[in-house]
């Protein structure tokens, strides 16, 4: 069993003992014994791109009779296999934090592509007898250029997802703003009382700032279908026909199914990577977002007994291991995490971004693996925050209520019809004896019944209206 459990490959370094069963080579192995940093291997999505990116690059390659037939089936077979049946997924082995430019990633690409590509024609494992990781399956390529490729490309395939869990949670808030729309409440500036609102209208604000984050990643994810395929090592197109980058993003848009273009400058789309850090921001400020309504939906229903709790979220499981019948908003918590880890990738994305030199930027690992896992986890959550917190959020009306009639912030409204030094003086009684203002200003007769009631009527105090118009005063 040990005399088989290596075998012996050769690269310009000298020779390294590989796994006898592994599809990867020499080069892949240095980097696991490398870099052995984190224990996390390039996420699946990153994986799967620079497949496509390889499969693209044997198809173009064939067109243009640099890769004849033979070799490029091969090549395709094996990448089709990792792309339609997951095949040899585990084989990607590297850290997610390697060698600069992900130099380690792409020869793990090719190396596993190749093996298996020679293994369809029959050769053993590390002969590369019919078909080498360099000369073929990395043929017209560069780290430089297919690398940041495969990065924004999976990127978009993952950014779609999130953009659509965002159009489900944005659904989800505007659905509770239509069942609250009636709900009047004490609207809170300061956290001190303030003017009223609905809650209706607090939660369709909700949905409009998901909507609004969502659209600003979808234009950011659009930064990143201008590609530097073609480019090789230093946007050149050293060792490429000159047809090769069209043929190869053609050939890339079709495998993904994304509208692709090649870069207007390939020098340009090398040395800056300002898509990554535009989809990186856009995640943050949607996480901005996030974590300021999860805040908002965790105090609106903090209590149940003590707090403000004119709503309640959904019991999902205990909330303490000491505390018997406490019910915590653990989904809402939740997103508060997943919102503060993406911001916190963010900050590492912009580092590694601003870090280019020259004609390439080497940080690039560092992107991938943040960007790629902040676009994750929000795929991942939200549709479970949207199905198990928002859609069963209730209102608490008669508490919205209670607040709403009890709140010194209608103080506001009488203005118009006390004058503002008289609404100060009752609304500071208010707040003193803890008496509500519709008690004080009807005992004070400074307003009649059907007056008052008329200019507290729900809609027309929380909605523009003509003050000229019918139901003036």
């Amino acid at each position: 069993m040990a005399k088989h459990a290596h075998r012996i490959e050769k690269d310009h370094l000298g020779e390294v003992k590989v796994p006898a069963g592994a599809y990867w080579g020499a080069q892949t192995q240095r980097a696991v014994e490398n870099f052995p940093v984190s224990g996390l291997r390039a996420h699946p999505a990153l994986v799967r791109a620079h497949v496509m990116v390889k499969l693209a690059a044997a198809r173009a390659n064939c067109d243009l009779c640099k890769l004849d037939s033979r070799t490029s089936a091969a090549i395709e077979q094996a990448c089709q296999e990792v792309l339609q049946t997951g095949r040899l997924m585990d084989q990607w082995v590297v850290d997610a934090f390697q060698a600069g430019a992900g130099t380690s990633f792409n020869m793990n690409s090719n190396e596993v592509l190749a093996n298996r590509a020679g293994e369809i024609l029959h050769a053993p494992l590390g002969s590369y007898r019919h078909i080498h990781p360099n000369d073929h399956v990395n043929m017209s390529q560069s780290t430089n250029d297919t690398f940041p490729t495969a990065m924004y490309l999976a990127a978009m395939l993952l950014g779609a997802e999130v953009t659509a869990a965002l159009g489900g949670l944005a659904d989800a808030f505007a659905e509770k703003g239509r069942a609250f729309d009636s709900v009047i409440k004490s609207g809170r500036t300061h956290l001190q009382d303030a003017v009223p609102v609905r809650l209706g209208q607090e939660f369709a604000a909700y949905a409009m700032a998901v909507r609004r984050a969502a659209a600003r990643l979808a234009g950011a994810l659009d930064e990143c279908k201008e590609l530097p395929l073609g480019g090789s090592a230093a946007g050149t197109g050293l060792n490429t026909h000159s047809l090769y980058a069209e043929a190869a993003v053609r050939h890339l848009a079709e495998i993904s199914g994304l509208d692709l273009v090649p870069a207007d400058d390939l020098r340009h789309a090398m040395q800056s990577m300002a898509p990554m850090a535009a989809v990186s921001g856009a995640v943050r400020n949607l996480a901005l977002e996030l974590v300021r309504i999860a805040n908002d939906l965790r105090l609106l229903a903090s209590g149940p007994r003590t707090g403000l709790a004119e709503i309640r979220l959904p019991a999902v499981q205990p909330g303490s291991s000491i505390m018997p019948g406490k019910v915590n908003p653990v989904m809402a918590e939740c997103l508060n995490m997943v919102a503060m880890q993406t911001i916190g990738n963010d900050t590492a994305v912009a580092l590694a971004v601003q870090a280019g030199q020259l004609e390439l930027n080497v940080m690039m690992p560092l992107m991938a693996h943040n960007v790629l896992g902040s676009l994750d986890i929000l795929r991942n959550y939200l549709p479970v925050f949207t199905e198990k917190c928002v859609r069963g959020i209730e209102a608490d009306a008669d508490r919205c209520r209670a607040y709403f009639e009890a709140s010194a912030g209608l103080a506001t409204i009488l203005n118009q019809h006390v004058g503002y030094a008289k609404a100060a003086e009752v609304a500071k009684e208010a707040v003193r004896t803890g008496r509500s203002l519709r008690e004080l200003i009807l005992e004070k007769g400074l307003m009649t019944e059907a007056d008052l009631a008329k200019a507290l009527d729900p809609k027309r105090i929380t909605e523009p209206h003509d003050p000229t118009g019918p139901g003036a005063p």
